[in-house]
């Protein structure tokens, strides 16, 4: 399944900034095919979440992405030409595995990372700071990273990506360790990031924090994409005819109402398939007749559930 895609005010206001795509990339390691003619964009100023299981193929489609994997077929291009090294130095890069050293001070270790990618050491020190207390890690910046707790390595892995002002996104389950606070904070950044115009790619194997922090999805499934594009779109298609009503009262004679099939029921709540408006409304009538509605509205399908159909 591939979704239709709509223009927004994201493209049109932010003309000019990097645009990531990925086009035709195949891979194999031996006789397994890991990425089967993939093809996907990355758009400027999004949250672009990229779901899918173990052995999806969605860590070895960003290792290619920033070179670490080379690919035999396809491309991946930045602004409309293929990525060379003066490109993926825009890059910021966070891999699932955490790679900074256990025993190095936390702000020392950001600071370091800065001056590799080309900063200075007073910017990179300076920035090192920035970076650290804008996601929630002001307090520990002398602390070794082994002395942090799970969650904030976390947070020290991500500032390691986020240290030398890059570009381009490219987040491997950065969301993984941390709690609701955490995660609110680690949204923040990334949220201020795409509004400068950054594309953010972001792998997650939580869809319930995908769907609600993703502006487009990107579903793989054995090395194929199934779907691609606005998480809203998404959802609004999978949705389609689609309602939910809550009454004070046990609403199983929806199941008697003609033309329409009951999806979720619980005493006086029910999600319902409708053929049309008018059926829809006849549901409404019905509920009214025999008591007060609490609410009616059409129904959303998570994300949960529509991965698990198309994947």
């Amino acid at each position: 399944m591939r979704i239709a895609q709509r223009g927004d005010r994201h493209t049109s206001i932010l003309r000019g900034v990097p645009m990531l795509d990925v086009s035709r990339i195949s891979k194999t390691f031996g006789d397994r095919r890991v990425l089967d003619d993939i093809s996907f964009r990355v758009e400027p100023g999004r949250l672009t979440g990229f779901v899918g299981g173990n052995g999806a193929g969605k860590t070895t489609t960003m290792r290619t992405i920033i070179g670490v994997t080379r690919p035999d077929s396809g491309t991946v291009s930045l602004d409309g030409h293929p990525i060379g090294a003066a490109d993926r130095a825009r890059f910021g890069y966070m891999p699932e595995e955490r790679g900074l050293y256990p025993k190095m001070r936390t702000r020392e270790q950001i600071a370091y990372l800065g001056e590799l990618h080309g900063m200075t050491a007073a910017e990179a020190d300076s920035r090192s700071r920035e970076i650290l207390t804008e996601l929630g890690l002001g307090d520990r910046f002398d602390e070794s990273l082994e002395d942090l707790s799970l969650g904030n390595q976390q947070r020290a892995q991500i500032a390691a990506a986020l240290v030398h002002r890059p570009q381009v996104l490219i987040l491997d389950e950065p969301f993984s360790g941390l709690d609701p606070l955490a995660v609110e904070v680690v949204l923040g950044v990334l949220q201020r990031i795409a509004a400068r115009g950054a594309p953010v790619l972001f792998s997650s194997h939580q869809l319930d924090v995908v769907e609600r922090l993703a502006d487009n999805l990107v579903i793989i499934s054995a090395g194929r994409i199934r779907a691609a594009g606005s998480r809203a779109l998404l959802q609004e298609q999978h949705s389609t005819g689609l309602h939910r009503i809550v009454t004070e009262h046990d609403a199983g004679w929806i199941r008697d109402v003609p033309g329409v099939e009951v999806i979720e029921f619980d005493r006086g709540t029910a999600v319902f398939s409708a053929p049309d408006a008018d059926a829809a409304q006849q549901v409404l009538r019905r509920a009214l007749e025999y008591g007060p509605v609490t609410s009616f509205a059409p129904h959303r399908v998570p994300l949960s559930a529509i991965y698990r159909e198309i994947v």
